[in-house]
């Protein structure tokens, strides 16, 4: 297949060295390409098409480092179609016309395609995504959009319909090892000509660290290079306290609007509901590390003590309520152990769900049924009128009777004998189930 100078990319003889080492080891074949095996691996869908230059409009979604932009330049180097390349960074709809104008001259004068790959494509607003989908679908170009976020989220329904989406993965510590030892000796693209080695420990760290994003692993590696002085004989010994150097601060893989965001706080919520103490720790550890606002996590620990916890233990409200107050007070870092502390008291409280069964059935009430007037013994006699027209007749007050306690209709006629609550068996809400029994009878164990 031949290939043609597209993407606007300088040959591998041409690469300038001041670019970034990340930039000059990017793979140019599938036999370099390394991780997501589920995709482009011998015989997948995926690696047919690109071979075979038959691809379908796509979106490509996966973390930082994974190869999503990798791939498009994979597919630059070896496809028969023109392949016009947009960051939704720096580029707008006057660039999107220029390029798509371009593609109808070239598909009626050569007949060539055009791949359209957009980088960053949840950074294009609905307008800009608006004006790809045309010619998209009477097949103008073929669109490529590469994105951190769900697409179901930032790309637009009628753009995404017309796409596959192809979900990309971290890579493994195996993939990036291999990264970052092609990267060492390569004497081309990477660092060979300096002669580097890296310790065992150093090259663990650097893997390890990076968090699999080979992007993180290549640029920590190549300042920890030009950081490290020269041997004797020329050669360069780069040791553990260099690669700490270069690499300061682990890469957290976190966006504080995006998937990353809810995917945490979801694994937060479903292990203190799972009352996994240590896991719940775990998942406030990595939204409070990677800069999480402490008062939205806090929030949702609250919601978590009334929707999870409810009156099977009615003290977790006035914890979760505490640590708001804690960390509003304290602030970070000295909050961090007040939003621990909750974290492990939510965690290890009896679990009951029947606060929120019991008021979804009110919001389907109130919601679907006729708003009933309030029952007139329900009602306050205020003036002489009222009295008149029997508001508050018949109303027994309970604590003229023995336990301070008396049965009376409290509910609007069409929902007498109707139940909303039912307290589950766990911790306290085993004492309020004998007292309801106990009041209004056998009626009040079911709903």
């Amino acid at each position: 297949m031949e290939k043609m100078p597209l993407f606007d990319l300088p040959e591998e003889k041409d690469l300038p060295h001041s670019m970034p080492l990340a930039a000059r080891m990017r793979p140019q074949t599938f036999a370099e390409f390394m991780g997501q095996e589920h995709l482009v691996a011998e015989g997948r869908v995926l690696r047919k098409c690109i071979e075979a230059d038959q691809l379908p409009s796509m979106v490509f979604w996966g973390p930082p480092g994974s190869g999503k932009t990798t791939l498009a330049h994979i597919i630059a180097n070896i496809t028969r179609a023109q392949f016009s390349s947009l960051s939704a960074v720096s580029a707008g709809v006057a660039d999107l016309r220029r390029v798509i104008e371009e593609a109808k001259k070239r598909l009626k004068s050569s007949g060539q395609r055009t791949i359209l790959f957009v980088d960053e494509i949840h950074r294009f607003n609905k307008a800009q995504q608006d004006a790809v989908l045309p010619f998209v679908e009477n097949g103008t170009v073929t669109f490529i959009g590469a994105t951190t976020e769900n697409p179901s989220f930032e790309v637009i329904s009628p753009l995404l319909s017309r796409c596959r989406v192809f979900r990309l993965n971290l890579l493994n510590d195996e993939d990036v090892k291999l990264i970052v030892e092609r990267a060492i000796e390569d004497t081309e693209r990477g660092l060979g000509k300096f002669r580097i080695t890296v310790s065992e420990e150093a090259l663990r760290h650097l893997v390890t660290m990076s968090n699999g994003d080979a992007r993180v692993a290549l640029n920590a590696l190549e300042m920890a290079a030009f950081a490290t002085l020269p041997d004797g004989d020329g050669s360069r010994s780069i040791d553990l306290s260099a690669i700490e150097e270069a690499l300061q601060h682990r890469a957290l893989l976190y966006d504080k609007s995006g998937d990353q965001h809810y995917d945490l706080i979801s694994a937060l919520h479903k292990s203190l509901r799972g009352s996994d103490p240590d896991a719940g720790l775990y998942w406030l550890g990595r939204m409070l590390e990677a800069g999480e606002d402490p008062l939205y996590i806090v929030r949702r620990l609250v919601r978590f003590a009334s929707e999870d916890v409810g009156v099977a233990d009615p003290q977790a409200l006035v914890i979760a309520i505490a640590a708001q107050q804690a960390v509003h007070f304290v602030g970070l870092p000295e909050g961090n152990l007040a939003l621990a502390e909750v974290v492990v008291y939510l965690a290890t409280a009896p679990k009951s769900n029947s606060l929120y069964q019991a008021y979804s059935r009110v919001q389907e009430d109130v919601q679907q049924g006729r708003n009933e007037p309030v029952p007139l013994h329900l009602r306050n006699p205020v003036t002489d009128l009222m009295r008149r027209m029997g508001h508050g007749q018949g109303y027994k007050y309970a604590h003229d009777y023995p336990d301070h306690f008396v049965r009376q209709q409290n509910l609007p006629p069409s929902l007498q004998g109707k139940r909303y609550y039912t307290p589950g068996d766990q911790g306290y809400e085993k004492e309020i189930a004998d007292r309801l029994k106990k009041w209004w009878g056998e009626s009040h164990e079911e709903v």
